[in-house]
């Protein structure tokens, strides 16, 4: 009886890491990371999950960003298969979301790996949910904490302070740019730190104003109108994302006030 509980406890892990990573062969690397001795308890979960964070943001850090992309791309047909758009999530939003809706795992279990609040983790669930769905990621509800965080990015930004804007930051957190912004110097990134290296010393003449509802930044050209905007996605206090625009035509479809 105990070797079939313990038999069937592996088996639920390793399909765990299969769900996670997308491979046999990683998911079976995985489990021999966390070891061949294993409690039969939830604390195997837990190793296992921080194992394969681990490895999809090593594998995030060294995929090439695609500049011409504001945005992850979305599936353009509903029914195309979970996976496709498990590949756009960042690590820490793909792991709670296949914990919590694939495996039943608490938003109280999940929220330690993550290193988010249950709260956050909800939140961070329900985002990637939208992305599955094919709706957009919605930012922090709360304007005056937006302001707050993009106010602090703007400081930190301008002078150049890395610790600063890490601080400020999810350890997932993209930095995504359209092609005209890579064209005038935007690198897109991935991480606190890379992301954080790549805005300082940048938006010294950035401004703040709201883009379509939510607290972000213009860089105004020198008749005024809007050069460069950056948008910004805040979870919890935290920026999951900034989107740098310049192409002209999107600029144009922003509600900027």
């Amino acid at each position: 009886m105990l070797t079939v509980s313990v038999e069937e406890h592996r088996t639920r892990l390793r399909a765990v890491a299969f769900r996670l990573l997308g491979s046999y062969d990683e998911a079976d690397e995985a489990m021999t990371a966390v070891g061949a001795r294993l409690t039969g308890t939830e604390a195997d979960l837990d190793a296992l999950a921080r194992v394969c964070l681990d490895r999809l943001r090593s594998r995030a850090a060294r995929r090439e960003p695609r500049g011409g992309e504001t945005r992850p791309p979305r599936p353009a047909d509903r029914r195309e298969p979970e996976a496709a758009v498990l590949e756009t999530m960042p690590p820490s939003e793909r792991l709670a979301f296949v914990l919590h809706d694939a495996f039943g795992v608490s938003h109280e279990q999940i929220a330690p790996v993550v290193e988010l609040t249950p709260a956050a983790t909800r939140q961070l669930i329900a985002r990637a949910r939208r992305r599955v769905q094919g709706t957009e990621e919605m930012p922090e509800p709360d304007l005056a904490r937006q302001r707050e965080v993009v106010t602090a990015f703007l400081a930190a930004a301008r002078s150049g302070d890395t610790e600063a804007l890490t601080a400020l930051m999810d350890p997932d957190v993209v930095l995504r740019a359209d092609a005209e912004a890579v064209r005038t110097g935007a690198e897109p990134a991935h991480g606190a730190r890379a992301v954080a290296r790549s805005l300082a010393g940048r938006a010294r003449e950035a401004r703040l104003t709201l883009v379509d509802g939510a607290t972000g930044l213009v860089r105004p050209a020198p008749d005024d109108d809007p050069e460069t905007v950056l948008a910004f996605t805040v979870l919890e206090g935290r920026i999951t994302a900034v989107d740098v625009l310049a192409a002209r035509e999107t600029l144009n479809e922003l509600n900027l006030t």
